[in-house]
């Protein structure tokens, strides 16, 4: 165990790397297998082999001319040993005074690559009796050189000369804290900046950037490798799962497909695709699957059936929506009308033109009820009431989970078994991909991604709405009929 605390002087004569290779990746390669045993999981103890799949990202990541390199891997692939392991070799065999800093989501995950180059000093006698071990950096004084956990913000950021920046889950940073490691490179004849990450639940997100940078493949100063499933795989395709994950298909792997088939049972399908398969989905978080509301898409019907109106409004500056849904059995949701800030902050929902929406869709479709938030358009409604018939116009809260998760549940089951249809409207569309589930005692509720985000839900919440109060006219009609 290497101790904390005041140290004492390193008495131990200087390591000796005398003819060997002069190339980037190779000196660093040859210091791993060296030197370095494994400090945790499949192989404790034992030399570290790297894999086929691991030398090819060292070999991108430091070759000739390269400054920025993206890795996107899914996780249990050895990311985090892999990026203390290259943290190490750039300690000894890097550049002169060689400054490495590993930037992950906050400061305790950045300790745990720390905390895994530690541990790899720990079983190696050699090293052990040549670096210094702080709370809060490795040293090797023989190379004047340091290794430096960091939280991802921007302040932490400031004051270093990097040889290496390891930035660890790219996903979790930043724009500010990105353009703040980037400009603290490129001080010096030989620095690199590699982003080790799995996908972003979000394509607005800085990774999202890089990666089309990186597919685009004409940037010679940036190395990108990507390592993903088939686009459109089940996600019970184990040929995909060993695409997708290379310390799974590797000589000797460290991953094993039954971790996998358990964890693929106990997360939801978004999830597992964007952490186990690489893959970027709209929204890993999304309260419903990938491409399932798309799939549902039929723009071409014609509404000519009796409707329900379902309206979610805001007061200002947010999006206000009014979506429609047909009464009988193969219900169709559809877009009657949609006002969205266009960012701008003096913007206002036309309420003016919102009532002349409404109105229009009584006159113009067999509306047998409109279902309302009355939040914020109390007054509204009462003239909507009054000119359209009180029978006809409903409050509801949408705050009310009491009936507003069953009302979710039922849109949940109906769009995963196909069992309705709707407008093919990219605006609503975007609000289904926004949509967050949200567990409670009562079932899942939606929300925005977080408080105050510009990423809209309110087509999604009249569209719950909308159906959900479709369905009972629906069994109403057919009660009737049956006890005619």
């Amino acid at each position: 165990m290497v101790a904390a605390g005041p140290k004492k002087a390193i008495t131990a004569p200087a390591l000796e790397f005398k003819g060997w290779p002069r190339d980037r990746a190779k000196r660093r390669e040859k210091f791993i297998r060296d030197f370095l045993l494994v400090p945790r999981g499949h192989g404790v103890g034992k030399p570290v082999k790297l894999r086929e799949f691991q030398k090819e990202i060292l070999r991108g990541s430091f070759a000739p001319g390269v400054r920025t390199a993206l890795i996107s891997l899914p996780r249990g692939n050895g990311k985090t040993a892999f990026a203390a392991m290259l943290g190490l070799a750039e300690m000894f065999v890097g550049p002169p005074s060689a400054e490495v800093l590993v930037v992950a989501s906050d400061q305790r995950q950045a300790n745990i690559t720390m905390n895994l180059a530690r541990r790899m000093i720990e079983l190696n006698p050699v090293l052990a009796e040549r670096v210094h071990v702080f709370r809060d950096r490795l040293y090797v004084p023989e190379t004047d050189s340091n290794l430096i956990p960091l939280p991802a913000e921007y302040g932490a950021l400031q004051g270093y000369d990097p040889s290496l920046q390891i930035v660890d889950e790219l996903h979790c940073v930043t724009r500010p804290v990105w353009e703040a490691v980037v400009t603290a490179a490129g001080k010096r004849e030989e620095s690199l900046t590699l982003a080790i990450s799995t996908p972003a639940s979000s394509e607005e997100s800085v990774m999202w950037d890089l990666v089309k940078h990186g597919r685009a493949g004409d940037d010679p100063q940036f190395y990108f490798k990507e390592y993903a499933a088939p686009e459109g795989c089940e996600t019970t395709d184990r040929e995909a799962w060993r695409t997708a994950n290379p310390a799974l298909a590797c000589k000797e792997p460290f991953l094993a497909a039954d971790a996998l088939e358990a964890v693929r049972k106990t997360i939801r399908e978004p999830v597992f695709r964007q952490l186990r398969l690489g893959q970027w989905t709209k929204g890993a978080d999304s309260w419903l699957p990938f491409g399932a509301w798309e799939k549902l898409a039929d723009p071409d019907r014609r509404v000519t059936e009796k409707i329900v109106l379902a309206f979610d409004g805001s007061a200002s500056g947010d999006s206000t929506a009014l979506i429609g849904c047909t009464v009988g059995p193969d219900p169709h949701v559809f877009v009657a009308g949609l006002w969205e800030n266009p960012g701008d902050k003096r913007w206002r929902v036309p309420r003016t033109e919102v009532a002349e929406r409404v109105k229009y869709m009584f006159d113009h479709y067999e509306v047998v009820e409109l279902a309302a938030d009355p939040w914020g358009w109390r007054s509204e409604l009462e003239g909507w009431a009054e000119e359209h018939g009180s029978k006809k116009v409903l409050e509801w809260n949408t705050a009310h989970a009491q009936r507003m998760a069953p009302a979710t549940d039922r849109l949940y089951q109906a769009v995963a078994t196909g069992s309705l249809t709707h407008d093919g409207d990219e605006r609503m569309a975007a609000h289904f991909s926004h949509a967050v589930a949200k567990s409670t005692a009562l079932g899942d509720l939606i929300v925005k991604d977080k408080r105050n985000s510009p990423r809209k839900i309110d087509a999604t919440v009249a569209a719950i709405m909308a159906f959900d109060r479709a369905a009972h006219h629906s069994k109403s009609t057919r009660r009737r009929v049956v006890g005619f």
